[in-house]
């Protein structure tokens, strides 16, 4: 299979993850995405990603286990001591003076897993307001997309290891002792509340105060970050804190975020950032280019649209405004608060004319169309004649970024042609030198950034490996979890095999007699010291060895039709007495005792030979 295939079928999965389960994984890094699947897949013995689709689709029990290796849960309470102490210790006590004494305060903890990085924000706020001024202010918001983590968060029960970076003093407050593990204090545990939510898809908790998602951002690709730190910004107050893990810098979203502590990586919200910044934000969420130069091109861009009298809206294809420039404003009492809305939702989709047929025809062909002539009462009381175009607006590519609509009023036109011949070309002309100017404006600012730009590219490459190995790093820590869990698992075995071996050979050392258990094909798989006593050859000697072929002092031949007797069930013990010499040269009666070796299921696995130094009682009597 080619390299594109194998990314065909991978994609395909997605799909059916997406479509039978509503997990979107688009938006995550296809490196660490695909070792996950392909870790999960090794697990059970599927080669390939179209076969391992087949496999979900037979074994739905399936899907569980994937999302668990997918959604790494590495966390712990106070993960990186130094990031908490500066949170702790400088900008939580400035958080809480800058607002009112009996004001709220809200926390999310985004990707909370399993609960520790919620319970320790609990612990931190409560610190430092004190526990009642805690339940009175405080509220924390948790989320996760993995349910069994938010499970395991709301039972708030932790090992004594998952508490080695707590504090005695801490752990004595807020946790209590049951049975060996740990809970989190009840009366504070219901200040949390957990809940599942999508990064990408799902609206953000707003009005908070303190934001905390730590080593989430590194699994998502450049478009998916930036739509889900538009989404953060929004969510903030003014002046409200990010707080980001080790491996998640932001330097290419400075226009929402500043740096407030970069070592403990505590970043926070730009207050002066309108709702335009956010917009042109997420409006380029599905392209890789969102660098601060881009959102500066297109500000000059709106701005020279905003100084064009003619009025302008722009849709994108799926029929959400993006733009309305000054002029589309006054003519048709449009605001900025308007821009994010579909069209269906504007007056103006249907005066002055029905505009939505069109825009489906422009969407349709990827051709321009007009209509001419149109005179409406527009909501200002003047009555106007537009000349109104619909453009398509295309990416270098056939993709269609949106659609403008220019509303040329020509109404003046009708009355004075001359004179609006004359304005129209006065308008061409500044429009003209504006564009002149627009583009010597971009010439010098595309020199200035070069070098930025080149900068940024190469801290975002860092960034982005950066990033890869904190993956790396935390699915080798989740592996060497599961392996010491499975070390534990195979050293209790041991020692109860052990055990059990020790308690075998005590057994067979109190019969006082030689015993030799063979399987079906008459290689020895136990020699008890007895026997070594009794014919001179070592556990060591034997094991694994045919027994027919050991050289004793016993003529082992002569047991080779008991042995068979056993074997082939004709018999359920077979005695036979022979002349033999032990190890010492003394010659001996020896009475060997075969029976049978029989499994859990009744079927014979093997032989058990007993052998014993024998007088006969005849003898013995007459002696």
């Amino acid at each position: 299979m080619t390299a594109e295939e194998r990314d065909e079928d991978f994609e395909r999965l997605l799909e059916y993850l997406k479509r039978e389960r509503g997990f979107d994984f688009s938006g995550y890094k296809r490196s660490s995405l695909t070792r996950r699947v392909a870790k999960r897949m090794q697990s059970v013995h599927v080669e390939n990603f179209a076969d391992y689709q087949d496999f979900l689709e037979v074994h739905p029990e399936e899907f569980a286990a994937l999302f668990d290796t997918i959604l790494i849960n590495v966390t712990q309470f106070f993960r990186d001591a130094d990031a908490w102490a500066a949170l702790r210790g400088e900008h939580i006590p400035r958080m809480i003076a800058r607002k009112a004494p009996d004001s709220p305060i809200r926390v999310w903890s985004a990707g909370c897993a399993s609960g520790e990085e919620p319970y320790s924000l609990v612990i931190a706020l409560a610190e430092e307001l004190g526990i009642e001024q805690f339940k009175e202010r405080v509220k924390v918001y948790a989320t996760d997309m993995d349910d069994h983590a938010l499970l395991e968060a709301r039972v708030a029960s932790y090992t004594e290891k998952d508490l080695a970076e707590v504090d005695p003093g801490l752990r004595e407050r807020y946790f209590e002792s049951t049975g060996g593990r740990f809970v989190f204090r009840q009366d504070l545990r219901r200040y949390v509340v957990f809940g599942a939510h999508d990064l990408l898809t799902d609206a953000p908790i707003s009005h908070l105060d303190l934001l905390s998602c730590r080593n989430a951002l590194m699994y998502f690709n450049s478009e998916a970050q930036a739509r889900i730190l538009a989404r953060f910004h929004f969510a903030l107050r003014d002046s409200g804190m990010l707080f980001l893990g080790r491996a998640e810098m932001l330097r290419s979203h400075g226009s929402l975020f500043a740096p407030l502590d970069l070592k403990a990586r505590i970043f926070t919200k730009v207050e002066n950032a309108n709702g335009r910044d956010r917009l042109l934000m997420l409006s380029q969420a599905d392209r890789a280019d969102t660098t601060p130069a881009l959102l500066r091109r297109l500000r000059v861009r709106e701005a020279a649209i905003d100084a064009y009298s003619c009025a302008q809206l722009v849709v994108d294809p799926a029929g959400t405004v993006i733009l309305i420039n000054r002029a589309a404003r006054d003519l048709f009492s449009l605001s900025e608060t308007d821009i994010g809305k579909p069209i269906q939702d504007l007056r103006v989709s249907y005066l002055p004319v029905e505009i939505r047929s069109r825009l489906d025809e422009v969407r349709a062909s990827r051709r321009g169309t007009s209509v001419r002539g149109v005179t409406a009462r527009l909501p200002n009381g003047e009555t106007y004649t537009l000349n109104i175009q619909f453009s398509p607006l295309l990416d270098r590519g056939p993709e269609l970024l949106g659609i403008s609509v220019s509303f040329d009023d020509v109404t003046r036109q009708q009355r004075l042609q001359e004179d609006l011949a004359e304005a129209n070309q006065e308008l061409e002309t500044a429009y003209e030198e504006l564009q002149s100017t627009n583009e010597e404006l971009e010439t010098t600012n595309e020199e200035l950034q070069l070098t930025i730009e080149e900068l940024e590219t190469t801290n975002e490459e860092l960034q982005s490996t950066n990033e890869e190995m904190e993956t790396m790093n935390e699915e080798l820590q989740s592996t060497n979890e599961e392996l010491e869990t499975i070390n534990d698992e195979l050293r209790q075995r041991s020692l109860e095999l052990d055990d059990a071996n020790t308690y075998m050979h005590s057994i067979l050392a109190s019969l006082g007699v030689g015993v030799a258990v063979m399987d079906r094909d008459l290689l020895v798989k136990l020699w008890s010291r007895e026997a070594e006593e009794l014919w001179g050859l070592r556990e060591t000697e034997v094991v694994g060895e045919p027994f027919l072929s050991q050289e004793i002092g016993l003529p082992v031949g002569r047991l080779h039709e008991p042995f068979r007797a056993c074997l082939d069930r004709r018999s359920s013990q077979e005695e036979i007495v022979l002349d033999a010499v032990n190890r010492r040269g003394k010659s001996i009666r020896c009475r060997a005792t075969c029976t049978p070796l029989s499994g859990q299921n009744g079927d014979v696995r093997g032989v058990v030979l007993v052998m014993e130094d024998w007088q006969d009682p005849e003898v013995a009597a007459g002696g």
